[in-house]
């Protein structure tokens, strides 16, 4: 009797514990992009501008397997903002005038950063080489360690991003507060260049994968859009399962599943907007309305889902 009793109790229990526990890694994972947000600030106040994105340099070239391999990326945003959390000496062992694959930043592409670590992600400390780019398998193969969460480029129309090399036909419109710049014409933007109003417009969010976890966000990783993402209206990009995603239709094939969103919280994600305010945002959301929020100049009239 008073093990069927206790066996009655636990499973009571059991779902209010769970409840808990998801709820203190919902709030700890804003609480992180919370200090991103904050740090993204403390940049702009210092500098007068947002972190580039990523930065898109003149080729060069290294000593690759079976040939060479082209280099075209220098730092990125999460990067940027290390002196703002704390993280000097990590800021300070990162050589900015290098290529992001160079030997001389390994120990930075290595490192975990728990700030930029959501504690619901699996395997948050473990390290795994990108699936495309000079870093990727058949190439350099290094491994870069994983992070939860990525800037927000733009909006998409599921073939064009602002951290690619297709950066000459992306509408200017459309682009967010931190996004590809270097070589293609863009810069860095400013407070003012937000014109949807700091409250209305997306600064970052989760964005990691179940399955694949080469297709997953690489906080050091400066090539494309490992650390960056534009919001593409498909719901299936919320899904964080690159596989899922890639499996259903949509425009663009696998290229809007590659810059996903979504987190390992059971009914939506967390994104933090250019004012610092941090929001949960429900997997049902309208995409084309979260599409929208993605851009700083795009003179959209918008409901926030919030």
């Amino acid at each position: 009797m008073a093990v069927a009793i206790i066996g009655t109790l636990v499973a009571l229990l059991l779902p209010a514990v769970q409840a808990a526990r998801e709820a203190a890694r919902r709030l700890q994972c804003a609480n992180h992009l919370k200090q991103i947000g904050l740090a993204v600030h403390g940049y702009h106040g210092a500098t007068g501008n947002f972190p580039p994105g990523n930065v898109l340099t003149k080729a060069g070239y290294c000593p690759g397997v079976g040939g060479e391999v082209e280099l075209d990326s220098g730092a990125n945003w999460l990067l940027a903002i290390l002196p703002y959390l704390e993280q000097n000496t990590l800021a300070a062992g990162y050589d900015y005038d290098a290529y992001n694959e160079g030997e001389v930043n390994r120990w930075a592409r290595e490192t975990f950063v728990p700030v930029y670590s959501c504690p619901a992600d699996l395997e948050p400390d473990t390290p795994a080489v990108p699936a495309t780019g000079p870093a990727s398998a058949g190439l350099l193969n290094l491994p870069y360690m994983p992070g939860s969460y990525r800037a927000v480029s733009g909006r998409s129309e599921g073939w064009r991003f602002l951290d690619s090399a297709n950066l000459t036909s992306y509408p200017t419109p459309w682009r967010g507060a931190i996004h590809a710049v270097g070589v293609y014409g863009f810069t860095v933007e400013q407070m003012r260049d937000v014109r949807d109003g700091l409250s209305q417009t997306l600064l970052a969010g989760e964005s990691t994968t179940r399955t694949s976890p080469e297709w997953r966000t690489f906080w050091a990783y400066s090539h494309a859009h490992y650390s960056l993402s534009a919001v593409t209206p498909q719901s299936r990009v919320l899904l964080g399962d690159f596989d899922r995603c890639k499996a259903l239709d949509g425009t663009g094939r696998d290229e809007p599943c590659r810059r996903g969103w979504g987190g390992n919280h059971p009914d939506g994600l967390n994104f933090v907007c250019c004012d610092g305010a941090v929001h949960f945002v429900g997997a049902g959301v309208d995409m084309e309305l979260l599409a929208r929020l993605a851009t700083i100049d795009g003179e959209e009239t918008v409901q926030t889902p919030w």
